[in-house]
C-alpha cells in the first residue's frame, strides 16, 4: 500500500488555504504571509501597493520593521526584516481601530488581496488596515536566501515566534504613528492565520481587544479529533452534487492501480490523464493518485457561490461543474479516466490555458509549502487518515511512527505534536475570550473547527453553505443568507470590543 504521508505533511497548507505550485522533490503538496527609527521600527517604505481583485482596488503601502530572529532567548541577537502592508486611507486618526491581518504561509501581499471582508468594513469602522507577514515566507526571510538551509536556519520557524513578531508590531505602530496609540487593535485570519489570530488574544490580550478566527482548524492538532473526518465531509460535499460522482471517484483508485502495472498501462494513465510528465513507475502511479486526492480536497475548500481565484480559477459552484463530468454510474477502463480528465480539467484549466496537467501543481504559487513542511513536522501535526468506506478515497491509515520517519528523513527533526496542545491550551479554551470562531460546513478543514459555542465572548458562528473562510471575502451579491449573517455577527462583536476598549460599556 503506498504511502500516504508526505501528502499530510503537505495537506496542513491548506491551512493557508492553500497550496503551491511546487514543494521541495520530496513532497507531494496538498493544500491539509513610516517615518524611520523609532524602537525596532525600521519602516523603509515602499512603492505603494494596488491590486484590484474582484474590481475593488486595494490600496496599500509596504513597510518593514526590523524583528529579532528569536525573541525568547538570549544568546542569538540576530534581527531581520518583516514585511507588512498599511492602509490608512479609512482611518480615524482620533482612536480609530486597527484592523490586524495574522499572516499565515505565504506571500502577505496574497491574503490581502483574498481578505475582501476587511477591506469593505473599514470604512464603516473608520479602521486601519495593517497585514503582517509570517517570518519565512514571502519576502520575511530571516536568512534570506540561506533561510531553509538546514535546521539550523529553518529552527525560528515556529508560531510562537511569529505571535510574538505581531505582538512587537503591533506595539511599534501604536507608539510610532500619531493618534495610534489608544487605536484598540481586532486580529482577523483565516485558516492558519485564523489559527494564529485565535491564538493572538490567547496569548497577548493586552495587544488585540478580539479575534476573527474564520475556518481556523485548531482542534485538528494532534488527535483532537477524529482523523477522517475531513474526508467525509469532502465526500458529502461531492454525494449531495451527485452520487454517482463520489461512487466513481472511490472506484478509480483501483482503476488507477490496474493500469498501473504495465507500461502500456502507465502510458494510458498518461495520455487519458493528459499528463505533462510521463508514467514510469509506480511511484509516479502514487503521485497521481495524491495528486487526484488533493485535487478533490481543494475543490471543496474552495466550493464557493461565485467565480473566484482563490486556488486557481474557478466557476461556481465548481464541485458541480466538476461532477457533470463525471456522470457515468459504471464507467470503468479507459472511460472513467476521460471523466477524471474532464473534470480535474474544470480545476486546472478552467481558463483554457493549459495543454497538459502537471502533477507537483495543485494551487497558487503565493503559498509557502517548503515552509509548511517544516512547521508539520515540528509543531503543526494534524492527524489525517482515509477508510475507503465513510469517506471516497482511497484507504491511508494514520501511521504515526511513519510520519516520524519521513520528518527526519526530510528535515532532521522530530515532531512535537503536543507542544501546541500545552502552549495553546488544547480544548479547554473556557478562559479565553472575544473570539469568533467561523466555519463554513462545506470546508473539510471546519472538522478541527470550534463549532459550537464556549461562552458569551467565545462565540462559534456556522455557515452551511460556505466554503473555506468565505466570510473573509468581499461582499458578492450571491453570497448565501447564512454567511451574511456570520458577517454581521461579527461586526456586532468587534463594535462591542472596540466600545468597551473606548470604556463605552
Amino acid at each position: 500500500m503506498r504511502t500516504f504521508h508526505r501528502t499530510l505533511l503537505a495537506v496542513c497548507a491548506v491551512l493557508a488555504a492553500l497550496c503551491t505550485v511546487s514543494c521541495t522533490e520530496q513532497f507531494h503538496s496538498r493544500r491539509i504571509r513610516r517615518p524611520v527609527g523609532l524602537g525596532l521600527g525600521l519602516r523603509a517604505k515602499s512603492t505603494a501597493g494596488m491590486q484590484c481583485p474582484d474590481n475593488k482596488c486595494r490600496i496599500y503601502e509596504t513597510y518593514y520593521i526590523e524583528q529579532k530572529i528569536d525573541h525568547y532567548g538570549f544568546i542569538n541577537d540576530d534581527t531581520f526584516k518583516m514585511r507588512y502592508l498599511v492602509a490608512q486611507q479609512y482611518w480615524d486618526k482620533n482612536g480609530g481601530p486597527i484592523f490586524f491581518y495574522t499572516g499565515n504561509e505565504g506571500d502577505i501581499t496574497w491574503f490581502c488581496d483574498n481578505t475582501g471582508f476587511m477591506w469593505d468594513i473599514a470604512p464603516e469602522f473608520k479602521a486601519m488596515l495593517v497585514f503582517a507577514e509570517h517570518r519565512y515566507y514571502g519576502e520575511s526571510l530571516p536568512y534570506g536566501k540561506e533561510s531553509y538551509m538546514d535546521r539550523e536556519h529553518l529552527g525560528y520557524l515556529t508560531s510562537e515566534q511569529a505571535l510574538a513578531d505581531y505582538a512587537v508590531l503591533i506595539k511599534y505602530i501604536k507608539s510610532s504613528i500619531p493618534g495610534a496609540a489608544s487605536s484598540p487593535v481586532v486580529a482577523f485570519g483565516g485558516s492558519y492565520g485564523g489559527m494564529l489570530a485565535a491564538w493572538m488574544r490567547m496569548k497577548y490580550p493586552d495587544a488585540v481587544v478580539g479575534s476573527i478566527a474564520a475556518s481556523a482548524p485548531i482542534w485538528s492538532l494532534n488527535n483532537l479529533t477524529n482523523c477522517n473526518t475531513q474526508f467525509t465531509i469532502i465526500t458529502k460535499d461531492f454525494t449531495e452534487v451527485s452520487p454517482t460522482c463520489s461512487k466513481t471517484i472511490r472506484a478509480s483508485w483501483a482503476v488507477i492501480d490496474k493500469f498501473g502495472l504495465t507500461a502500456e498501462g502507465k502510458e494510458q494513465l498518461r495520455t487519458s490523464l493528459r499528463l505533462c510528465s510521463p508514467v514510469l513507475t509506480g511511484d509516479d502511479v502514487a503521485v497521481i493518485k495524491d495528486w487526484l486526492t488533493e485535487t478533490w480536497f481543494n475543490l471543496a475548500m474552495v466550493d464557493y457561490p461565485y467565480n473566484a481565484s482563490f486556488l486557481e480559477p474557478l466557476p461556481a459552484f465548481p464541485i458541480e461543474v466538476v461532477c457533470s463530468h463525471i456522470k457515468s454510474a459504471n464507467a470503468t477502463g479507459v472511460a472513467l479516466l476521460e471523466e477524471l480528465a474532464e473534470a480535474v480539467n474544470v480545476y486546472y484549466n478552467y481558463t483554457g490555458s493549459a495543454k497538459c496537467f502537471n502533477t507537483s501543481q495543485t494551487a497558487t504559487g503565493s503559498l509557502g509549502d517548503k515552509g509548511w513542511g517544516f512547521q508539520a513536522c515540528t509543531e503543526m501535526v494534524m492527524p489525517s487518515c482515509m477508510d475507503g468506506k465513510q469517506d471516497m478515497f482511497e484507504p491511508s491509515p494514520w501511521v504515526y511512527e511513519a510520519y516520524v520517519k519521513e520528518c527526519q528523513a526530510d528535515w532532521n527533526v522530530t515532531p512535537r505534536p503536543d507542544w501546541p496542545i500545552v502552549q495553546y491550551w488544547g480544548k479547554n479554551i473556557s478562559a479565553a475570550s472575544n473570539i469568533v470562531f467561523s466555519n463554513g460546513l462545506l470546508d473539510p478543514w471546519s472538522a478541527g473547527g470550534v463549532l459550537k459555542s464556549i461562552s458569551d465572548t467565545v462565540v462559534a458562528v456556522i455557515i452551511p453553505e460556505g466554503a473555506h473562510h468565505l466570510d473573509l471575502r468581499s461582499h458578492n451579491k450571491d453570497d448565501p443568507p447564512s454567511v451574511i449573517a456570520a458577517r454581521n455577527t461579527e461586526k456586532a462583536n468587534i463594535k462591542k470590543w472596540i466600545a468597551k476598549a473606548h470604556g463605552n460599556l
